[in-house]
């Protein structure tokens, strides 16, 4: 035996091999049968060529990639990996010798196949791509491309833009995660609150619902190790949620600020560009420029645009540069981010953690974690438990955290690195959801701790909880910031009597934001409208002017999404710049008496699942109908005053049991393929609607062995 492949009766593959580096050339090689159209994708935006294939919409993204200098940030790191640990180097490697091997191989994307019961890929005929190569380090550029807006460091320039127009203050009151973030549930029930003796992990992942999924359910074993859990295509091993059988570990977003924007002073001379370092002289920047090619409209040849790549001593340069920003505006930002000072992505923890057998086991693996900067839950079969910040944050002035600072002035240098914050369990459990908790040292940002105060009232309402137990907990709807608006609506009177008998209707509402509910879809209705209020009120209406950033940084600067994500605080604060709220609520409250939705939330609130290639022939169908809200246990994302619809929601569920690990539980938004007419494409998603889950199988006796000619 070198490599076998299984399936359970989910299409999930479980690989086994004869050793760890055969196990990831397996890995990769299934992950481009079942995805070549994703890892297709994927590698291209890491090498900021996907406007190539994907027009004009995707140039935005290109160009950051090729400023920020991923892919070359990627190569170093790969580099390094080989000198500082070669045995995690080759086994990088060998997972990718399977992805070329797998998207070599005939009919995988769309040519003539040798396995008829395996569908093709058909984006590949569309867009008549032919699948490049993958290089060593192209899951490492995958992965910082995945994972480069995750500490939301445009979160800064919103905050430059609305200091400007309304003052310092207005930092406290916006701050909170906005629309372009990326949180998680998770949650840590020790043996001693369990019905078996023995922790219980459970939790998911909020991200946008990509199609195919940001997660990739797998079984990988071999001699060393026999894992099950969440990986992420393109990327070997089981970074984030996994079991061993005797270990199991899974993480939150920590929310730490670890990225910095610098703001520039560059010249050109005659052999570059110069920027004006903190020790008041000139020093030449690296640059260079390169090319971008555009694919036209409907396959019509397109236009190439060149970029100009500049790195001063502060890093890449990506925003604006020596003339400016596309409108003239005088500003040029850098960008200095972790992997690209130290040369390290953390790739050396994924081994140590698929040989983990104890807590200590994942506790050391994860000292060389690099980013994201994560919250991490861990629990072994011996009863250790582990809580604890894993990741690499500067240290560094204050200033750094919270806007732009400017290079040519010293005192923003980076001063070695934090030391991670460890925590403990609280009445035999411990929560995180993205609010102020272990982390609150290393971040500036963080959720509202309503989803997290949701999740420990649950579990505080009975002392004994099973692996079965947990869905309940996933699908709570129940949401905690409705009250600030509530409670601005029970001060109203002298309304209409539309508008009193709505106001009355909502106020005895259960605020659960239940997709068959008609009075979730009215309080939505209001919150919408009081957003929009508040937004067009000429106190805030001329920060809807944005600065002329990147189109891809765009998103953070909104301010109506701003407005809506930040409603809690704006209402409750003390006073909001004279804004006379009342009248706003009141006003919306008739504007929605008037017209009430004729339908309940889930009419409205659906899921609007990213796709690389969307279908244009027909239009986008409506999307399954959604529980859930922001702020609920159940994440399911809307913009509030701008989109019910949700692009982000649970990117997985899982469940690990660490009495039996056959009662396990996961299961993800679409299915276990990427390929649109496998029948494992969207098999999983009437569980994901409901909150049911998917057994967990590692007896291979009761798997289906898969054969490849």
């Amino acid at each position: 035996m070198s490599a076998e492949t299984y399936r359970d009766a989910w299409g999930i593959p479980h690989l086994r091999a004869d050793s760890a580096d055969e196990l990831a050339r397996a890995q990769g090689r299934v992950t481009a049968r079942d995805r070549a159209w994703q890892l297709e994708v994927e590698r291209h935006r890491a090498q900021g060529t996907s406007a190539s294939f994907l027009g004009p919409a995707a140039l935005s993204w290109d160009r950051l990639a090729r400023r920020a200098r991923l892919a070359d940030t990627a190569r170093r790191c790969y580099a390094a990996l080989e000198e500082r640990d070669p045995e995690s180097a080759a086994w990088v490697r060998s997972y990718v010798d399977g992805v070329n091997e797998g998207l070599a191989e005939p009919g995988t994307t769309g040519g003539t196949t040798h396995d008829a019961a395996r569908p093709q890929a058909p984006e590949f005929i569309r867009t008549g791509l032919t699948p490049g190569r993958w290089e060593p380090w192209t899951p490492l550029a995958v992965w910082l491309a995945t994972h480069i807006l995750f500490a939301g460091f445009p979160a800064k320039l919103w905050r430059e833009h609305i200091t400007t127009h309304l003052g310092p203050e207005a930092v406290a009151l916006f701050a909170t995660d906005g629309p372009g973030t990326a949180g998680s549930n998770g949650w840590l029930v020790g043996g001693d609150r369990t019905t078996t003796g023995h922790a219980v992990i459970a939790g998911d992942p909020h991200r946008w619902i990509e199609d195919p999924g940001v997660y990739q359910q797998i079984h990988l074993s071999c001699p060393e190790f026999d894992v099950v859990g969440l990986a992420v295509p393109g990327i070997p091993g089981i970074a984030h949620f996994g079991h061993t059988g005797s270990v199991a570990w899974a993480i939150t977003n920590a929310m730490s600020d670890y990225q910095d924007l610098y703001r520039e002073r560059l010249r050109r001379t005659g052999a570059g560009v110069e920027a004006l370092g903190p020790d008041g002289t000139w020093h030449r920047a690296a640059r260079h420029t390169e090319l971008i090619r555009v694919a036209g409209e409907k396959g019509t040849e397109g236009e190439t645009v060149e970029v100009e790549v500049i790195e001063t001593d502060r890093g890449p340069v990506i925003a604006g540069g020596p003339e400016g920003l596309d409108d003239g505006t005088p500003a040029a930002l850098s960008l200095r981010y972790p992997p690209r000072v130290t040369a390290d992505l953390g790739f050396g923890a994924l081994l140590p953690l698929l040989r983990a057998r104890s807590v200590a086991d994942v506790d050391r693996a994860l000292d060389a974690w690099a980013e994201p900067v994560n919250v991490v839950q861990a629990a072994d079969t011996e009863g250790g438990l582990l809580h604890r910040v894993a990741g690499r944050v500067p240290v560094r002035p204050d200033a750094n955290r919270l806007r732009p600072v400017p290079a040519w002035e010293p005192g923003h240098e980076w001063d070695g690195w934090h030391t991670p914050p460890r925590a403990g369990l609280t009445d035999g459990v411990a929560v995180m959801a993205n609010q102020r908790g272990p982390a609150t040292p290393l971040g500036i940002e963080f959720a509202p701790p309503h989803r997290a105060d949701r999740i420990t009232a649950l579990l505080a309402a009975k002392e004994r909880w099973s692996a079965a137990d947990m869905p309940a907990i996933h699908t709570d709807t129940h949401l905690g910031s409705a009250a600030a608006l509530l409670d601005r609506l029970a001060g109203l009177d002298g309304l209409t009597p539309e508008a009193a008998a709505l106001r009355d209707r909502l106020l005895a509402w259960d605020r659960h934001m239940d997709a068959d509910s008609a009075d979730a879809a009215r309080y939505a209705a209001v919150r919408t409208a009081v957003v929009r209020r508040l937004a067009a009120h000429p106190v805030l209406a001329p920060a809807s002017v944005p600065p002329a950033y990147p189109e891809v940084l765009q998103p953070w600067l909104a301010l109506v999404p701003r407005v809506g994500h930040a409603l809690e605080h704006l209402l409750r604060a003390e006073d909001l710049y004279g804004i006379d709220r009342a009248a706003a609520v009141r006003a919306a409250l008739e504007e929605v008496a008037a017209r009430p939705p004729a339908g309940t939330w889930g009419d409205t609130h659906r899921l609007a699942a990213w796709r690389a290639l969307p279908d244009t022939t027909s239009g986008p169908a409506p999307g399954p109908r959604l529980s859930g809200d922001h702020d609920c246990v159940l994440c399911t994302s809307p913009v509030p005053g701008v989109t019910d619809r949700a692009a982000r929601g649970p990117a997985a569920r899982y469940v690990w049991d660490l009495a039996d690990r056959a009662n396990s539980r996961w299961a993800v938004p679409h299915g276990a393929s990427g390929i649109p007419g496998s029948p494992h494409h969207q098999d999983q998603q009437h569980l994901w609607l409901s909150g049911d889950l998917a057994p967990v199988i590692t007896d291979f006796d009761q798997l289906t062995k898969e054969s490849h000619a």
